[in-house]
């Protein structure tokens, strides 16, 4: 009886040993491919799934999207620029049967193309459309591997650089040239500050000429603006377009009394002959 219930008991051992080496689970998110001595024999969906053991491998695949950091890659522009550029890629098992089959590892092999594409794709673009058009790049490196991860099975949703890093000189250049740009629109609008006020003094200098008065009320405006500040001495500029008046009407009487000078000694038939001055 002894041998007999230790036979039993080894039995019930290896009986429920090859049964736990013969259950599988696969997830939601799971494919499991599934090779009987060698040979494909199908998908397993999700579920409880049973295999022969030492004869079936079930190989399971996630379909879930994959997150994966491309490395900085060391470029060198189509201007000569060399700058390091990182970037993130997103992709997804599409068909179970050709990532196990088709690639032996499949997210090594889209790391190595994705930093081969990346570094083709950037070089073929000067400094500036790399930093202006990096959605243009995206897509592009998307693309080239879209074409080649097919065959793969896998689908590569998204590229995006996710840093560009500058050599120091070049960062020291693009400074300068944003500090002269910025200079540059500075001048520009002070000049059209200038001229603005160039021509709004022209109009008010003709409204003062068609109006007098108008000069004695800003006189007076400059006055109360003096006063706010209660100081002991002013300083008031005379009426200034009164003085050019008067010094143009004392011109012209001069030049009137000059020219009538010789006209005098004619009328009296004497010669010329001085005539005082009041």
């Amino acid at each position: 009886m002894d041998i007999v219930l230790a036979v039993l008991v080894v039995v019930a051992v290896l009986a429920l040993t090859v049964l736990g080496m013969s259950i599988r689970v696969v997830k939601q998110y799971e494919r499991g491919v599934l090779l009987r001595f060698g040979r494909l024999r199908g998908v397993r969906e999700p579920g409880l799934r049973f295999i022969i053991p030492f004869v079936d491998v079930l190989r399971k695949v996630s379909l879930r999207t994959i997150t994966m950091p491309i490395q900085s890659q060391g470029i060198i522009t189509r201007d000569n620029v060399s700058i390091d550029v990182a970037g993130v890629a997103y992709y997804h098992v599409t068909d179970a049967e050709k990532a196990v089959l088709a690639i032996e590892n499949v997210a090594v092999a889209v790391d190595q193309i994705a930093q081969t594409t990346l570094r083709n794709v950037v070089g073929q673009h000067s400094l500036d459309q790399a930093l202006a058009e990096t959605d243009g790049i995206n897509v592009s490196i998307r693309e080239i591997l879209d074409r080649t991860t097919t065959e793969w099975g896998v689908m590569v949703t998204l590229v995006e650089l996710k840093d560009i890093q500058l050599p120091e000189s070049m960062k020291r250049a693009m400074a300068r040239q944003a500090e002269a740009e910025r200079e540059k629109r500075a001048k520009i609008i002070a000049a059209e500050g200038e001229s603005a006020a160039a021509a709004a003094l022209g109009e008010a200098s003709d409204t003062m000429v068609a109006h007098p008065l108008a000069l004695q009320l800003r006189n007076l405006q400059s006055l109360v603006e003096i006063g706010v500040d209660k100081n002991t001495t002013v300083v008031f500029p005379a009426p200034l377009m009164s003085t050019i008046g008067d010094l143009g009407a004392f011109l012209r009487r001069e030049m009137r009394a000059a020219t009538d000078e010789p006209m005098v000694g004619k009328a009296d038939g004497v010669g010329p002959r001085a005539v005082p001055r009041v």
